[in-house]
């Protein structure tokens, strides 16, 4: 331990330097300025002992330099002066010492009270550090559980894009077109109070499982060239519903709600919906959809435009845009549209950068 006598007067400094120094490793300076270069330097003392009546910068000084320095703020200072009135003693506990001895100075007090200290600081240091460690374990626990939760996201979503082979990258294109498009609404009145960072997180999160109620469609109704039958039709409009419900199922299996999850739940549920009440499975209008379906609506339709199917061709981002623009107030919340126009860069950048290799629109 390292402990710091600071007095101008060269008596007391060897004095309490004599009494230390065979318990601890003794430093000294005459002065408030050199008091602050050694708090300084090391080795970085574990305690000072600090006079308060000294010429040029008296010992309030020092301390409270000593405080505002986020390198020595947490160096415990014991008072050590021949000012006795109780007011002095206040003032300099009120400056942030951690005790106050008086002159002529007792050794064994002296000795007593440094001690204690010291073994206070080395409480302090102690949980300091273990709090530090806890800390870091967590953080790396955490850090973990998201990975595994993205790892185990992702692998869902790959399940239902092997079904339906041709999406490619769709998952990856349509969660970032997701995020896009909220951290575009961020700011909007109608939209400020959910889209929090957050929440904006979640729904990154949990937008790769919009289409995981796909596994339970038939192989051929997935994946069938032509146009579907009305019956087939029928049976593809329950991924939504399949998919809701396996997620819930997940809900209840864990025993605890989980948020991204919820919000998954949603988006595999209603983001076939259209804001007129046209879309399916349940028909909502408006409002009565959850803002992350209306999310996903934009995003899932616009990338179906601009992507090749076995039944189709890939639309051009120009073309794609008028047909979005076309849907505003009848299949897409306006506000989003106004957004999907707004961020229409970012988005045919997302598009550009997680593309197929086969986008003519690259």
């Amino acid at each position: 331990m390292t402990i710091l006598i600071v007095d101008d007067e060269p008596a007391n400094l060897s004095l309490l330097t004599q009494l230390l120094r065979p318990f601890y490793q003794v430093r000294a300076a005459n002065s408030g300025e050199n008091a602050l270069r050694a708090a300084m330097s090391e080795p970085r003392p574990d305690l000072i002992l600090l006079d308060v009546m000294m010429t040029g910068m008296d010992g309030y000084e020092v301390l409270d330099h000593l405080r505002k320095n986020s390198a020595t703020v947490d160096i415990p200072v014991l008072f050590v002066t021949a000012l006795s009135d109780i007011d002095d003693e206040e003032h300099g506990l009120a400056l942030g010492a951690v005790d106050y001895i008086t002159k002529p100075i007792k050794p064994a007090l002296v000795l007593a009270r440094v001690r204690t200290q010291l073994e206070a600081k080395h409480t302090r240091d102690w949980l300091k550090d273990k709090n530090a460690i806890l800390e870091a374990e967590v953080s790396q626990r955490m850090a973990e559980n998201d990975l595994t939760q993205r790892v185990s996201i992702r692998a869902l979503a790959h399940l239902a894009e092997t079904r339906d082979p041709e999406t490619g990258n769709h998952i990856l294109r349509t969660q970032n077109y997701v995020r896009a498009l909220a951290l575009q609404l961020r700011p909007h009145p109608r939209f400020s109070a959910f889209l929090d960072s957050h929440t904006i997180e979640l729904l990154t999160k949990s937008a790769p499982l919009h289409d995981i109620g796909k596994v339970g469609i038939p192989d051929n109704i997935l994946q069938k060239p032509g146009p579907l039958s009305p019956e087939e039709w029928k049976i593809m409009k329950t991924h939504a519903r399949i998919g809701s419900d396996a997620i819930e199922q997940a809900e209840i299996d864990v025993e605890q709600p989980i948020a991204f999850l919820a919000l998954a739940k949603e988006i595999a549920h209603w983001h076939h919906e259209k804001w007129d009440g046209s879309g399916y499975p349940d028909g909502l209008k408006g409002e009565d959809i959850p803002i992350s379906a209306r999310l996903m609506a934009v995003a899932d339709v616009f990338d179906a435009l601009i992507s090749q199917r076995v039944y189709k061709p890939a639309l051009s981002y120009d073309h794609s845009r008028e047909i979005i623009t076309n849907g505003s107030g009848s299949h897409f919340d306006p506000d989003i549209v106004v957004a999907f126009l707004e961020a229409f860069d970012v988005m045919t950048a997302i598009a550009d950068q997680f593309s197929d290799s086969d986008n003519p629109n690259k």
